[in-house]
């Protein structure tokens, strides 16, 4: 997601349990991120960190979201070149984008994407298929069947569209609730057609790319109750025998939360299910806010720390002891096959229009494209933030 997830209401908060009260969105959302303030004049030579996908190659891959308008600009391009063996769009390959009408479709952004990873040695992982959000109000109209054979006929489209180009498809997003009351998110999708439908999807785009492997992909998975809920669906999902290859944990976490343990426990879970893990939209926000920032009223949200420099450092060296941390977690899971940064550098993030508008630097490059102290803490072991 760069853009705002309706739902991901609870993901930046300082507590896991605390309730979610509105909407956000990563994996998702309709604008395009907000952008930082302006960078300082020419990036800085990006040599004093390893490329990335060469550091972790022997782990897993290492990729940034982006659509064409975010890595083409100067400072994000050569981050993105030097650092990224993966791709994923962050908007322009979900519905609102690709499906203009039943039978109809914008494919010019999402070709170009899948291009320039083509060009450059990346894989693409292509997000979303299905989600509660981002989806047009005419896959929703008519019967049931309807509903079903539209959502079916999209999926097959769009895999059958990028076949052979896109690794892996995130083909169901956020199907799990944030209630404690019931595993499955009250989506129309649920309402029309059932649990089933995340069956259906994965169906269809098996029978498009049988090659593609086939995710569902969530936030929260670091909080141990919704993990539980999420599993449950894994299983029913299992039990009907339907296609699927793993599991995308989002990671929109902070400076304070989440405990490597319960990291640690999500990719074990998944990977107890014999499942792929891949971390999908990871990003480490410098705010850890009460719920109610992520209320309506979007009261009690930290103040904006960029422009007080002592401020700034604390959080930045708490953030690269995240990150960190985050890391050494995932470098233990031969089950882990990919992580993503949800963004490339912080001259455009998604969070700093969310859940307020405020400077907010949750990336491992700064606003100019240069290594900030999390790229250094997770490339050496003897760096000291």
């Amino acid at each position: 997601m760069s853009t705002h997830h309706p739902d991901r209401r609870r993901l930046l908060l300082g507590g896991l349990s605390l309730p979610v009260l509105t909407a956000c969105g990563g994996g998702g959302g309709s604008a395009a991120p907000s952008p930082a303030p302006a960078a300082p004049a020419p990036p800085p030579p990006l040599a004093d960190v390893p490329a990335l996908k060469t550091h972790f190659a022997a782990h897993f891959k290492f990729g940034m979201a982006a659509d064409p308008s975010g890595y083409r600009n100067a400072i994000a391009n050569p981050v993105i070149l030097r650092h990224a063996n993966s791709i994923t769009a962050e908007n322009c390959f979900k519905p609102a984008s690709l499906g203009t009408s039943p039978g109809v479709y914008n494919w010019a952004t999402a070709d170009e994407l899948v291009a320039f990873a083509a060009a450059n040695g990346m894989v693409v992982r292509g997000h979303t298929l299905c989600w509660h959000s981002q989806t047009p109000d005419w896959f929703f109209t008519g019967t049931a069947a309807e509903v079903r054979a539209k959502l079916e006929t999209y999926v097959r489209d769009v895999v059958t569209r990028f076949k052979g180009k896109v690794a892996c498809w995130d083909v169901v997003n956020e199907c799990t609730s944030d209630d404690a009351s019931s595993a499955y998110r009250n989506s129309r999708w649920l309402q029309i057609l059932g649990p089933a439908y995340i069956e259906h999807a994965l169906r269809a785009a098996r029978a498009a790319d049988p090659d593609a492997k086939l995710f569902i992909n969530d936030y929260g998975t670091e909080d141990p109750a919704k993990l539980a809920r999420l599993m449950t669906i894994v299983t029913d999902v299992q039990a009907r025998g339907a296609p699927l290859d793993g599991v995308g944990h989002q990671l929109h976490v902070n400076t304070a939360s989440p405990t490597p343990a319960n990291v640690d426990n999500a990719l074990r879970s998944v990977a107890n299910k014999g499942l792929v893990n891949h971390v999908t939209e990871l990003d480490v926000s410098l705010y850890s806010d009460p719920g109610s920032c992520f209320a309506p009223s979007r009261t009690g949200c930290a103040a904006d720390i960029t422009g007080d420099p002592t401020l700034l450092a604390a959080a930045l060296k708490a953030q690269a002891l995240q990150y960190r941390a985050l890391f050494n977690v995932f470098k233990q899971h031969a089950s882990l096959q990919s992580v993503t940064t949800w963004g490339i550098a912080d001259n455009s993030t998604w969070l700093s229009g969310f859940p307020i508008a405020r400077g907010n630097r949750p990336l491992l490059f700064d606003t100019a494209g240069a290594p900030k102290p999390a790229a250094r803490a997770i490339t050496d072991d003897g760096y000291a933030p």
